[in-house]
Order: C-alpha cells, then sequence, then structure tokens
C-alpha cells in the first residue's frame, strides 16, 4: 500500500527479544493528551523500554499504559513507566484486584517462578469497551484461551488488530489454564474463529514481526491447537520447556542443582509434572532435568561445568 495509507501509519511498533513482549506506541494526533502505550515488557528491561520509548515519542507525552494482560512479559515495566513518565496504568478487570492487593499467587507470578515489580492500576478495561487513540477508535475484544482475562485491540477503520498471545505469525502462546488443570483449549480456538471474521489487514502480535498473511497465521494456529488437543501431554511438556527457558532468559545463568531445584519448587512445574510427568519420573527436578537437556540439545540453552546459560 502507498506509505501514507498504511494501516501501521501514526503507529510505532517497538518488536522486542522473546523475555520480552512487544510494545506499541499509538501517537497522539491533534487533540489528544498523548501517546498511548500497549503493554511494556518484562522488569529486565524497563531501562531499555525507556529508552525506546523516548526515542520513539520524539518529545511528545506519554499518556498512558494500557496491558493486553499481565503476564511479566507484558506488564514488567509498567511500575518503571509509572515514576519516569508519571502515566496511569490501565488493565483488564479480571486482573485488577488481584493487582491492588498484589496478590501474587491470582497473578501467577509466584506459580510460575517469575518476576514483576508492583504497579498501580488507574482504571479497566472491559470486552466490549473502545477507547480513542491516535485518532483511532480501538474496540476492546475478549480473548481467553493463552489467559483468561487477556484481551486484543482492534482497529476496524484501519485493520489493525493487536493480538498480543491469542495469535502469532507461527501458533501462539502457552494455554494457561490447561497448565492449572483448567479447559482452555475450547476458548482458543473460539479466539482464532473470531479473528477470522474480523476485517484485518496487519497483526500486532505479542510476540515477532506484524504480519499480514491472516489465514496463513490462523491455519498455522490452527494445526498446533488440534495437537494439543490430541495429545494434552505434549502440550504440558511444552509448557514445561517454555517456563525453563523464560526463567533462563530472566538469570541468564544457573547451576544445573539450583536450576532443578527452583523448578521443583515452582508450583506450576510441580503441578504438571503430577498430572503428566509422575509416570515418567519419580520428582519434578528429575523431570525437569530431561527437559533442560532437551533444550540443550535443541541449542536453546547451554551446559558447561555444570552452569546452564542462556543462549
Amino acid at each position: 500500500m502507498p506509505a501514507a495509507h498504511h494501516p501501521l501509519d501514526g503507529l510505532t511498533v517497538l518488536e522486542r527479544g522473546w523475555l520480552s513482549s512487544n510494545n506499541i506506541l499509538i501517537h497522539a494526533v491533534d487533540g489528544e493528551a498523548g501517546a498511548v502505550l500497549v503493554d511494556s515488557s518484562h522488569v529486565n528491561h524497563a531501562e531499555q523500554t525507556v529508552a525506546l520509548l523516548n526515542h520513539a515519542l520524539r518529545g511528545g507525552r506519554l499518556d498512558r499504559v494500557v496491558n493486553t494482560h499481565l503476564h511479566s512479559d507484558h506488564c514488567g515495566g509498567n511500575a518503571t513507566l509509572q515514576r519516569v513518565f508519571g502515566v496511569p496504568v490501565i488493565v483488564p478487570p479480571g486482573s485488577a484486584d488481584a493487582v491492588r492487593a498484589w496478590d501474587a499467587a491470582r497473578l501467577t507470578y509466584e506459580a510460575t517462578g517469575q518476576r514483576c515489580e508492583r504497579f498501580e492500576v488507574s482504571a479497566t478495561i472491559s470486552p466490549g469497551d473502545h477507547f480513542n487513540a491516535g485518532g483511532r477508535r480501538w474496540d476492546v475484544l475478549a480473548a481467553p484461551g493463552h489467559d483468561p482475562d487477556s484481551v486484543m485491540l482492534f482497529d476496524a477503520g484501519h485493520g489493525v488488530l493487536i493480538s498480543a498471545d491469542a495469535l502469532w505469525e507461527r501458533g501462539f502462546g502457552v494455554v494457561f489454564p490447561e497448565i492449572a488443570g483448567e479447559p482452555g483449549f475450547d476458548d482458543v480456538g473460539a479466539v482464532l474463529d473470531a479473528i477470522e471474521r474480523l476485517p484485518v489487514q496487519v497483526v500486532i502480535p505479542g510476540h515477532g514481526a506484524p504480519f499480514t498473511d491472516v489465514p496463513a497465521a490462523l491455519a498455522s494456529a490452527r494445526s498446533r491447537l488440534a495437537g494439543f488437543q490430541a495429545d494434552p501431554a505434549r502440550h504440558a511438556r511444552h509448557a514445561a520447556k517454555v517456563l525453563i527457558k523464560y526463567h533462563l532468559m530472566e538469570v541468564q545463568h544457573e547451576p544445573l542443582d539450583a536450576l532443578l531445584r527452583w523448578a521443583a519448587a515452582t508450583p506450576m512445574l510441580a503441578a504438571l509434572w503430577t498430572r503428566h510427568g509422575l509416570r515418567h519420573s519419580p520428582a519434578p527436578a528429575a523431570w525437569a532435568g530431561q527437559f533442560v537437556h532437551e533444550l540443550v540439545g535443541a541449542g536453546a540453552l547451554g551446559l558447561q561445568d555444570g552452569v546452564v546459560s542462556n543462549r
């Protein structure tokens, strides 16, 4: 499309590495108080997020932060942005009370063994709501599956979908309700069906570059979902590897014995072992150890002199 009419005009997509989610900056137009940032990435990268935002804002004002959901890779920079820019943070309503009480168990940070700095909630956005930013109307759409409270943002006028972790170019995020022993696969499928019905021209995912071939992405996601539905243990193994890899991305390196102690003490990994690994390994640490060695074999982690490192 001609540059002047591209659907992403007026948006800056900050594509981040996998420890952090992407950031989407919706630049203000005349009459608006300032730019809106969708998702703030991980606490480990908060200073980098501030630097990237200052560059992208080009002297403009940041007015508020909107979170699609509250996994640590999407909201970990909230506290820093509140301190630096003095902005309100707006979250989906299902997570708001847990943030106000800072209930790390309900927010899954304890269960997953992940880090997130406490921040303050100023308001909520619910499915069915909309807000105006960048001269666009953004409709708030429910996106359960990956996270029960997750939302997507859709600008029908330009065909732009901010999909968070509901749809990537090649798949979708781990289905956390299934890890916790609750149904989630059907919700993933329903959200994929809902996306297919939308007049989407470009998807800005939570991870990876924006893409326009939505039918191919949906087909890839549905194929992945069908495999998980046919073999839930496959999803459990995938989830365990994701949690281990994510932990190594946070800490960068750790002695193998300490890593396995962390895995055994992490409630979500221990629960996965109880449901899916008990028949194959005598303890959560041993089960996690199998995945560590698989990740090393795949080149996703390194192991030398008893120390596991991120790659």
